[in-house]
């Protein structure tokens, strides 16, 4: 019996020494398995993301199967909730997320300066170099920024294909657009406040625009679902500075959902992040970041969760290469550095918000 025993404990050791072995991504260097030894030992990572725990979902299930022994705590918030909350707790020095992860890509910056650890990932020379600020704050996704409309009751040759075009078929129609024009309440939304910002930096007149967009009323929202469901319902007509991630994805199964790229200029959204410096589980937040960022995580990203690869070596259309062969010029990616800061100053933020309200009549 004892003998069996010795048997059985020996095959057991191997199997899990092999398993462990395994996990060393092809091409890491070799001291990374003190890194995945260390994890394993953690034995959770904690994520605080924007990323919708649905689309999140096929990487959680990758990483656990790469990394078995590692339980990834997903927490699931808007942008805003999200930065107070991450906040609140570097302040109280309780507990916190290992792994920030936004799509509010300003304020997710604005945590790093202050609280990021510095990481040189193996997957650092596969990125733009535009995405990464310091070895701190990594960009991870490639997302154009769209109209959407109700096919049902917007005509083909209606659709806008540029900023201008929105404001002036809103402007020449504003009966029929009454209360039914929606995007974010920048006031509410930390992503729909960047994203208002990155728009005026690409458009001169953009208060204008704005002014000729609201003429038939805003509605605003801070979640991207909700102003899906009320394009393809009907409430609405037109959404705009959607994730066209988030609208590629609901247009699979929504007939009643169409997407519309401008030509004038697309906004490229890079979700944003960052491991803690005081993160409890420093080790298997590095695995979950890599992970991320590898081959294996960005074609998890592209061809299950539908969110654009920041990569360009993803099989498939859906990475950087595969929007620049269908949008070209037109996408302008929002860097990664401390452009994105410059509003997030309280009298420059108050100073934009009223601009804002005063073209958008709120």
């Amino acid at each position: 019996m004892d003998k069996k025993f010795t048997v059985l404990a020996v095959a057991l050791a191997a199997l899990f020494s092999g398993a462990s072995l395994a996990a060393v991504p092809q091409g890491y260097p070799a001291d990374y398995q003190k890194i995945v030894d260390a994890g394993t030992k953690e034995g959770k990572v904690v994520i605080y993301s924007t990323t919708d725990t649905k689309a999140a979902g096929p990487l959680i299930k990758g990483f656990e199967a790469q990394y078995p022994g590692i339980k990834v705590e997903y927490n699931d918030m808007n942008s805003t909730e999200l930065y107070n909350r991450y906040l609140s707790e570097q302040a109280s020095g309780g507990g916190s997320g290992d792994v920030v992860w936004s799509s509010s890509m300003d304020t997710a910056l604005k945590l790093a300066t202050d609280y990021a650890a510095e990481y040189a990932s193996p997957e650092l020379d596969k990125l733009p170099k535009w995405a990464v600020w310091e070895k701190k704050a990594y960009g991870t996704t490639y997302e154009p920024v769209v109209f959407i409309y109700n096919k049902r009751l917007i005509p083909a040759g209606d659709v806008p294909d540029s900023h201008i075009a929105l404001g002036k078929l809103i402007a020449s129609q504003t009966d029929k657009f009454k209360s039914k024009v929606t995007t974010y309440d920048i006031e509410k939304s930390g992503l729909g406040f960047m994203l208002a910002v990155e728009d005026s930096k690409h458009d001169k007149d953009y208060f204008t625009h704005l002014a000729d967009v609201a003429k038939g009323g805003l509605t605003v929202q801070s979640s991207t679902g909700t102003m899906m469901e009320r394009v393809s319902s009907g409430e609405n007509l037109i959404g705009y500075n959607i994730l066209g991630s988030y609208a590629e994805a609901r247009a699979k199964g929504d007939n009643s959902l169409g997407i519309s790229y401008p030509k004038d200029y697309v906004l490229v959204l890079s979700r944003v992040s960052f491991i803690s410096a005081e993160a409890e589980h420093s080790n298997a937040a590095k695995l979950w970041f890599d992970y991320v960022l590898s081959e294996k995580g960005q074609s998890i990203l592209a061809n299950q969760a539908d969110i654009p690869s920041l990569r360009n070596d993803i099989e498939g259309k859906n990475d950087i290469d595969g929007m620049t062969k269908q949008l070209g010029d037109a996408l302008k990616p929002i860097a990664v550095d401390e452009s994105l800061l410059e509003y997030l100053e309280p009298k420059k933020r108050l100073e934009f918000i009223k601009q804002w309200r005063a073209a958008a009549a709120k």
